[in-house]
């Protein structure tokens, strides 16, 4: 029987197995090593991620000690002051008032106006791999692509955008189930150093505004819409953040899965109107965020369990994304599947605000390396990331003839 054991290297390699035995147990486990409650039917994730009795954060309504937890240690501060006042750990109205600004920049007009940069960025990078024969599609297609157009959106000078990654991937670290010492220790050097970089080109855009969402942020006039610096710097840290981590692994998990199936690969380069469908369909079938977190503010009951106000519920998306009560054959990658209501983006007031923008990144890329790289192979088998929330691969190595 498969387990579901989130540090176990064969868990990682291929969860959807332990999955599909959690499914068969019940609709919710509790989970002793991390203290959490499993999801993982399709129905009660997606109806949980709409409920207003769980919420991203607690502190809206409660102290640490009021809702039964332990404040975190003081030496994290940088850390939960930068992660908390962000609008993906804010519920209203915070995340309304913040959410609402933000959501100017990434209207489905806004996106289509950066579609000729970002087709011409993927293009461009994609040249340089098959120069140079293939190499690495992680670090020099996936990442650089989504990094620098959502630096160029915020306006983070090229020069600058040397740290966005690693400082990403530090962070970052903090959202894997118990992170340790060290985990943390990374990630609130990143933090200061994050918010020290960006505080500074704060000061810069008030003097000097430019056509960017920074400057945009600064000049929001509405006493209601105004951020303060905190929530300005956690902003823009979650957009650079959220902005390419899923994306860059979509891209390197989706192509592992072309390149594992050949006859659904050759279906794709030989109708490149599939890349929208094969884009859902690459999310739903290896997912790139597999679970999401949510406090439970009211008690609240699941097939006939309490669960009392006070405890955490793990959202499973990657079961929930292979549930064969909504998708038929969940196990099989199919590039034509038509119903496809996969939750990669999450779901409520939640649901990523940057869904548009990764889908014209993503299928940028498909299209650029479908149609300048029709001979890309796999070079070598690729080694997955010791992680489990954020799935991703170490490195792509392919090679063009």
């Amino acid at each position: 029987m498969a387990a579901f054991d989130p540090w176990d290297p064969a868990f990682l390699a291929d969860p959807y197995p332990a999955y599909a035995e959690l499914r068969a147990r019940g609709r919710v486990h509790h989970y002793e090593p991390t203290n959490q409650w499993l999801v993982p039917h399709h129905a009660d994730v997606s109806a949980l991620l709409r409920d207003r009795r769980l919420g991203r954060t607690y502190q809206h309504r409660f102290s640490h000690e009021e809702f039964g937890r332990t404040p975190p240690p003081p030496e994290q501060e940088p850390f939960h002051t930068l992660n908390d006042h962000g609008m993906l750990d804010l519920e209203p109205p915070d995340h309304t008032r913040i959410r609402r600004l933000v959501s100017k920049a990434f209207t489905p007009r806004t996106v289509e106006r950066l579609k000729p940069y970002v087709e011409r960025l993927a293009g461009e990078l994609v040249d340089g791999l098959v120069r140079r024969g293939g190499g690495d599609l992680l670090a020099e297609v996936a990442e650089p692509l989504p990094v620098a157009v959502i630096a160029e959106m915020l306006g983070v000078p090229e020069s600058d955008r040397g740290p966005l990654r690693p400082w990403s991937a530090d962070i970052c670290g903090m959202y894997e189930l118990n992170p340790s010492k060290e985990t943390a220790a990374r990630a609130v050097r990143a933090s200061v150093e994050f918010s020290d970089y960006l505080r500074e080109l704060i000061v810069e855009r008030r003097k000097d505004p430019g056509d960017d969402l920074i400057s945009g942020l600064i000049a929001a006039h509405d006493e209601d819409d105004r951020l303060t610096e905190q929530e300005m710097i956690s902003t823009c840290v979650l957009l650079l953040n959220a902005g390419h981590e899923a994306t860059v692994n979509a891209t390197v998990n989706g192509w592992w899965a072309l390149l594992r199936h050949p006859e659904q690969l050759a279906a794709l380069r030989a109708d490149h109107s599939l890349v929208p469908a094969a884009i859902e369909e690459l999310m739903r079938y290896d997912t790139p965020l597999q679970l999401f977190e949510r406090w439970v503010l009211d008690d609240i009951e699941i097939d006939g369990t309490v669960i009392p106000r006070g405890a955490e519920l793990a959202l499973l998306f990657g079961s929930a994304n292979h549930d064969p009560a909504v998708f038929t054959e969940p196990g099989r990658l199919d590039l034509t599947r038509a119903e496809n209501p996969h939750i990669s983006f999450s779901a409520g007031i939640h649901y990523c605000i940057g869904a548009p923008l990764a889908r014209l990144e993503l299928a940028a890329s498909m299209r650029a390396l479908l149609e300048r790289a029709p001979t890309l192979s796999l070079a070598s088998e690729p080694k997955r990331k010791p992680n489990f929330v954020i799935r991703g691969l170490e490195g792509l190595d392919v090679e063009i003839a």
